[in-house]
């Protein structure tokens, strides 16, 4: 009769620990208000900018609009993957998360306190998920 033991920190049949729901949970939440700045920007970017200061470190803020949108809604969906399980989805989690941090720095001119706190949201994210990752969880 096989038993299943849970790894420390990984993925297992019993479904997911703390840190990783966390993980999971920030990552959709991070996802979401990316997505809702980056339509506020493109819907109205006198809005996004009257309450910030300079403006955007490159290009203006309907383009980096569009592009919190797209990772937003990458950041939101590899996060039900997470929920579901799927081994790749960690490996997404922590791509999309880095690319939130360099889109983060675009924008760090404009909202500075903002994007630090988004910043330091996605390097706890890509910590958990990176720091107990079984070799055989890549291929799931």
């Amino acid at each position: 009769m096989a038993t299943s033991s849970p790894r420390a920190g990984g993925y297992d049949d019993a479904g997911l620990n703390g840190w990783q729901a966390f993980a999971g949970i920030i990552l959709f939440l991070n996802g979401t208000f990316g997505f809702l700045y980056g339509l506020a920007a493109v819907l109205n970017d006198q809005v996004v900018t009257a309450g910030g200061g300079t403006g955007v470190t490159v290009w203006d803020f309907t383009g980096w609009g569009w592009i919190h949108m797209v990772v937003g809604v990458l950041m939101a969906g590899t996060s039900v993957a997470l929920f579901m399980m799927k081994g790749w989805a960690r490996f997404f989690a922590i791509v999309f998360c880095m690319l939130n941090v360099l889109v983060q720095f675009g924008t760090i001119s404009a909202f500075p306190l903002w994007a630090l706190l988004v910043i330091a949201l996605d390097v706890v994210i890509i910590y958990q998920l990176s720091v107990n990752w079984a070799p055989d969880e890549i291929a799931r």
